[in-house]
């Protein structure tokens, strides 16, 4: 591996514009179109080498542009003529495949007839296969659906010049190593390979060892504004961890929460303990139907559920838009993952909280947290709350205006969003439509 590029922070290459870059003018035009004026810090960072035509291995979280990086890409290397498959980005996710497929496609508009297709699970192999009989230019899709259509051979790709692993650390939590070697060892050798991952466990560095050829490295730290997090954590002892999600909900009132579990079993036990106080909360986990976790994905998005409870593992690739707060139930071990959990809260112009609950065993993970963060960690006793001691709402709101926090939002609405109408518009409120704005936040953050 060679050059290892680390911006000691974002103002070194951030800002820079497009017109800087070897890019067409029709890419050019559509960048302004969409408002894309100046390079995200990945993006500043990452382009230059990926352009060049270099292997490149990049860290950056989700939401920091890293899609659209890659997709300019693969789109600069992209022959329109030539109607077979030059490019496949595989990724973790079906939700987040969406994602990637659109921001592509956004961002191909000015090429002419363009063909992308997403190949992933839960949906019908038979209409997938006649899509490919058609031809494609680009291959978006999950590692398992991928290697389903090699194995039968309804996907060529004699013609890949760019292999992206889209979100490669959490393909590796879940299992997709061998699926992930069979796809790339399959691919010609002649080409480019980008991988973007979140965090950079060993896995990560064993994989570009068997297929990528003296890549680059781009490593960009995450940081996320004081102003926008507010992080805190509370001391609790372990039998007592899941009655204190119950409490700081009743205290805070997100009108949105992702609580976050290090297993699926302490999932389903947070699951029955809101249940029994009477919080509403559903979860996601990886034994779930492509069906079930759409259901599941639509209710929070449309705000009627307000709490999604899930693993790691399952909420990746999900961007939640105006997501009010991140429970960490259990502390994670890796500093890291933690800084990919709040930065899913208080992005754009938003404020959001990021709660953590810690037990004396999980002291020396706050540490680490700290340190990398470098930050000095917030504690408060959960007795402090209001809430926790049974008092009013009225009381507690006063506490925290006391506390100077925001005040919750009042629920106004409440019955219009359980009769799916929107509280302000008037307008039906579907489902489908909630989480597509949702994916479209995404995009504009790519």
């Amino acid at each position: 591996m060679t050059d290892l590029i680390q911006p000691s922070s974002p103002a070194n290459t951030a800002g820079r514009s497009f017109n800087e870059l070897p890019l067409s003018p029709g890419i050019l035009a559509t960048l302004q179109q969409l408002g894309y004026l100046t390079m995200t810090p990945i993006q500043a960072a990452s382009l230059p080498i990926a352009l060049a035509g270099h292997d490149l291995i990049a860290q950056a979280k989700t939401g920091s542009g890293k899609t659209a990086a890659f997709a300019l890409a693969l789109l600069t290397r992209l022959n329109p003529r030539r109607f077979a498959v030059q490019a496949m980005v595989l990724c973790p996710t079906r939700e987040l495949a969406d994602q990637v497929t659109q921001e592509i496609r956004r961002l191909a508009r000015s090429a002419d007839n363009i063909k992308i297709l997403t190949l992933c699970g839960g949906s019908i192999m038979r209409t997938q296969t006649s899509s490919l009989e058609h031809g494609a230019h680009i291959v978006v899709g999950t590692p398992g659906r991928i290697m389903d259509h090699m194995e039968r051979g309804t996907l060529n790709l004699e013609a890949l010049n760019t292999l992206v692993l889209d979100e490669a650390d959490r393909m590796l939590d879940m299992g997709f190593v061998d699926d992930i070697a069979y796809v790339a060892k399959r691919c010609p050798a002649e080409r480019q390979t980008l991988l973007f991952s979140a965090t950079y466990p060993e896995g990560i560095a064993r994989l570009a060892r068997q297929f990528m050829r003296a890549p680059q490295e781009v490593k960009l730290l995450e940081q996320h504004e004081e102003s926008k997090i507010r992080q805190r954590f509370y001391k609790v002892e372990d039998g007592d961890r899941l009655q204190a999600v119950a409490t700081l909900l009743k205290h805070y009132r997100p009108v949105s929460t992702l609580a976050f579990c290090n297993t699926k079993q302490q999932c389903r036990s947070l699951l029955e303990v809101l249940h029994a106080q009477g919080i509403k909360a559903l979860t996601l986990n990886g034994d779930m139907e492509q069906r079930e976790r759409d259901q599941v994905l639509i209710q929070f998005a449309n705000r009627s559920c307000p709490v999604l409870v899930a693993t790691d593992v399952a909420a990746r690739g999900l961007d939640i838009a105006q997501l009010e707060a991140v429970i960490n139930v259990d502390v994670t071990p890796d500093p890291e993952v933690h800084i990919h959990r709040i930065g899913r809260t208080g992005r754009a112009d938003e404020n959001g909280w990021a709660l953590s609950l810690c037990s004396t065993g999980e002291r020396n993970r706050i540490i680490g947290i700290a340190k990398m963060m470098r930050i000095e960690p917030e504690w408060h006793e959960l007795g402090e709350l209001p809430g926790a001691a049974g008092a009013a709402d009225g009381d507690a709101a006063d506490s925290r205006r006391a506390q100077g926090e925001n005040p919750p939002r009042r629920r106004a609405g409440r019955a219009y969003r359980r009769s799916g109408i929107h509280a302000r518009t008037g307008r039906q409120d579907h489902g489908d439509r909630s989480i597509h704005l949702c994916r479209r936040r995404a995009q504009h953050r790519t």
